[in-house]
């Protein structure tokens, strides 16, 4: 199942708390976002042991603008991020997000 996080403060309980997770920076207005949406949900749903959040840009600009200064990767949306160990492990944006990219990043396949 995909968790919405919206707050910096949230975004942080999840760093601490999760070994390693996704999140996906998603824009409710481009279609081409909801594509991805679409691949990362059929990887959350085929991989439930693997936490999966995301975010509404348009909802949480602060935490999007947050995550993209502290982890040093350019903001895209749509854009998936693979986190482990309290650092962003891999990226992807637009049409490279499928759920083949996220199965090869969390097995190490990048």
């Amino acid at each position: 199942m995909i968790k919405k996080i919206d707050t910096i403060e949230q975004f942080e309980e999840v760093l601490t708390k999760e070994e390693t997770f996704y999140l996906l920076k998603h824009s409710l207005t481009c279609p081409i976002s909801q594509e991805a949406y679409n691949e990362y949900e059929k990887f959350a749903k085929e991989n439930p042991s693997i936490p999966a959040y995301y975010l509404a840009v348009q909802e949480a600009r602060p935490l999007s603008n947050e995550i993209a200064e502290k982890f040093a990767i350019k903001h895209e949306s749509p854009q998936a991020i693979l986190f482990s160990s309290g650092k962003a492990e891999w990226n992807a944006s637009h049409w490279k997000i499928t759920k083949k990219s996220l199965e090869q990043a969390i097995n190490g396949e990048q």
